[in-house]
């Protein structure tokens, strides 16, 4: 087929001239590229048009579609033009008319035959009743005194009365109770031919109508591609960071694995449909925000009187879609005698401001919200170890991971990581936004093969100077960390000293041991100590403060 040499985008509806006549195609989803918030869909439409000027109508797009967004492509065996599209929303009903009128007659006449059944047996209840009443009366005969001129009460066979009597009833019985069930099951068939009776009522539906107005010099075989996009889809991305710590010979390894949640709810099924996933944000914003000029000014001796108005309205911005973050498990793990099955990755095609991941299988995604998940990547990370204490808070050490992110590659967008050391689940993490080539640390649990100890050696606390007194706090503390691995191990020691919010207060620090790094992470007061202990090695690190203010105030710690 020849590709046409347009690409029409959406027209304002009443900007196309009166055509010939409307041709319906059907169309089937072919593919999908699903976007943090939202997705684009593509339709594929097959159609026969014959020479002149026609409309090809697709009516099967959800009402989810936005319209600006619509545009078609097309290709042709022939010479054949687009004019122009337009779009617009529609009722349409769930089913043929026709046949829904036929089904119903159907049930309408099988509910009848059934009430007909029902009270046919009803006869028969009642039949059963009136028997069972009249062979009560015959037990009361023994209690009726004879009249004059009939048979004497010693000459009737009571027995053989009272065994008939009995019989005739146990029969009525079983009758009664056999129709009494047929009722049941027949009013249970009514109940439910009544649903689908119910469920068959007239009814419609919204959809979005493409209609494309098409001039063909002769009768050509026309595919149209359309692609639109609707808001009510995302992709959440998850990762699993697994950790092997190694040993004294083998190096440590980490394996991050990029998976992804999809969902949607946009009103259209995508069944077994080429899938992408695009880390690209259309409709979070088109441009930066604008500064407006601040100015300062002395402030003025009386601020004039506020005059009496209504609250001007206030615009409310556009909020962002949330993100559901989502967590999942660790494969069991395989026998060891199976070999382990191969999950597929997606391919990647990172450009310069997007990425964009094919899922190597078709997929079905249903619109009802239900979630999918995929693996898209694999990479294998060089991390090196390290251990971090807050002795202050905690007196326990925690294993930390650094790692770099390939430099060639897609982004890592925010998620939730399910962080796994030596094949074992110790918790959840939160994975930031990273570039390729940007270095991050994860933590994997703590690590009780380091000791660690936390002491405060004194506290002093008094006044000096005569004329213009101060007062003095000084406190002094003892750290001990002891490295009960076989193998050396990087370890930072995090403490802290009070920072002054006032000229007159003065903090000064005495140490013993020189922090290796001040206002770490740009918090000021936060000190670290990077220390490379060895195996069965044990370090002191002893420091304190002295806060002098004058005696006439009094200070708080705070935070």
């Amino acid at each position: 087929m020849r590709r046409l040499p347009v690409v029409v985008f959406a027209a304002v509806l009443g900007s196309a001239p009166a055509y010939a006549a409307d041709i319906a195609a059907r169309s089937t989803i072919s593919g999908v590229t699903v976007f943090p918030t939202g997705a684009e869909v593509v339709r594929l439409a097959k159609v026969k048009v014959p020479a002149g000027e026609h409309a090809v109508v697709v009516d099967e797009l959800p009402p989810a579609a936005i319209p600006g967004s619509v545009r078609v492509e097309g290709m042709s065996t022939g010479n054949l033009v687009i004019g122009s599209v337009d779009t617009r929303r529609i009722l349409v009903p769930h089913a043929d008319p026709a046949q829904q009128a036929s089904e119903r007659r159907r049930l309408e006449t099988e509910i009848e035959k059934l009430r007909d059944d029902r009270a046919g047996i009803e006869a028969d209840v009642k039949a059963a009743d009136i028997q069972k009443s009249l062979i009560t009366k015959l037990t009361e005969l023994p209690t009726v005194s004879p009249q004059p001129g009939s048979p004497a009460a010693g000459q009737i066979d009571w027995n053989q009365i009272f065994g008939l009597v009995g019989a005739r009833f146990a029969e009525a019985e079983r009758a009664q109770l056999a129709a009494t069930a047929k009722i049941r099951a027949i009013d249970r068939q009514i109940a439910d031919l009544e649903k689908k009776l119910a469920s068959l009522a007239p009814g419609q539906q919204q959809r979005t109508e493409v209609k494309v107005f098409v001039q063909s010099g002769g009768e050509v075989d026309l595919e149209l591609r359309i692609l639109y996009q609707v808001g009510q889809a995302q992709w959440i991305p998850h990762y699993d960071a697994r950790l092997v710590t190694g040993s004294k010979t083998a190096a440590p390894k980490l394996t991050l694995v990029r998976r992804a949640t999809i969902q949607q709810r946009t009103g259209e099924d995508w069944a077994d449909v080429a899938l992408q996933l695009s880390t690209t944000r259309p409709g979070t914003g088109t441009a930066a925000p604008v500064l407006e000029p601040t100015t300062v000014d002395f402030e003025p001796d009386a601020p004039p009187p506020r005059p009496m108005a209504m609250p001007a309205p206030t615009t409310m911005s556009r909020s962002l879609r949330g993100r559901q973050a989502t967590a999942e498990m660790a494969d069991a793990a395989a026998e060891p005698a199976m070999k382990a099955a191969e999950m597929q990755q997606s391919t990647i095609e990172a450009g310069a401001f997007q990425a964009t991941f094919k899922v190597p299988a078709k997929l079905s995604v249903p619109g009802n919200g239900e979630q999918k998940r995929v693996e898209l990547e694999t990479t294998a990370i060089d991390p090196s170890l390290v251990v971090r204490t807050t002795p202050r808070i905690e007196a326990r050490a925690y294993l930390y991971a650094k790692l770099a992110t390939p430099r060639t590659g897609a982004p890592y967008l925010p998620g939730q990581v399910a962080l796994f050391r030596d094949g074992t689940f110790v918790g959840n993490g939160r994975l930031p936004q990273l570039t390729p080539g940007e270095d991050h640390e994860l933590g994997f649990g703590a690590d009780d093969a380091v000791r660690v100890r936390h002491a405060v050696v004194d506290e002093k606390r008094g006044e000096s100077g005569i004329i213009s007194s101060s007062r003095t706090d000084a406190r002094n503390y003892r750290i001990t960390v002891k490295n009960a691995h076989s193998r050396p191990i990087q370890l930072t020691v995090l403490d802290q000293v009070p920072v002054s919010q006032n000229q007159d207060i003065k903090v000064e620090l005495t140490t013993r041991s020189q922090p290796t790094r001040r206002d770490v992470d740009d918090k000021r007061g936060v000190m670290a100590w990077d220390q490379t202990l060895a195996p069965d090695e044990e370090r002191t690190i002893e420091f304190g403060y002295r806060v002098v203010w004058p005696a006439a105030k009094r200070i708080q710690y705070g935070r």
